[in-house]
């Protein structure tokens, strides 16, 4: 009956985990090489993900956006009624960053992903990544770990 118990708590805490870790504040702390932190908002719905950081005055430099998506492919976005410029990170199933892209205000060529191998992107106000000498290469995380298991 013990071991039983130790299961059924084991994967309900697994099921309930990636929830918690999301602030009061509906923000989570996005962790990158060198101890770097930006806190961003999940955009984990069709709704959210259309809307993305739409209509909006400012964002402030420390604060961004984490798509996440169920599978990777080569993801595409746009700056359509998107006021603040961006820059995005594709990054792949395993928290790699493999393309930054800077996003102009109310662009709406599509910016597709050289790869179809993306499952997250992370915006940031344009030149973050630079600011803070995060490049391709450098792997994504949360303070649960991998974005793979923190999301999933």
């Amino acid at each position: 009956m013990h071991i039983r118990w130790v299961i059924v708590s084991a994967v309900t805490l697994l099921m309930v985990l990636p929830s918690c870790i999301q602030a009061d504040d509906g923000l989570i702390p996005i962790q990158l090489p060198g101890g770097v932190i930006i806190q961003a908002e999940v955009a984990n719905t069709m709704k959210k993900r259309a809307e993305g950081l739409m209509y909006r005055e400012s964002l402030a430099k420390d604060r961004g956006m984490l798509f996440t998506f169920d599978q990777a492919q080569p993801w595409t976005f746009w700056m359509k009624n998107t006021k603040i410029p961006l820059s995005a990170a594709y990054i792949n199933p395993e928290g790699v960053i493999l393309e930054i892209h800077a996003l102009e205000p109310e662009n709406t060529n599509s910016v597709i992903a050289a790869t179809d191998q993306i499952q997250y992107v992370l915006e940031t106000p344009q030149g973050w990544f630079e600011r803070h000498h995060v490049s391709t290469g450098a792997v994504v995380k949360t303070e649960l770990g991998p974005l793979k298991s923190s999301f999933h």
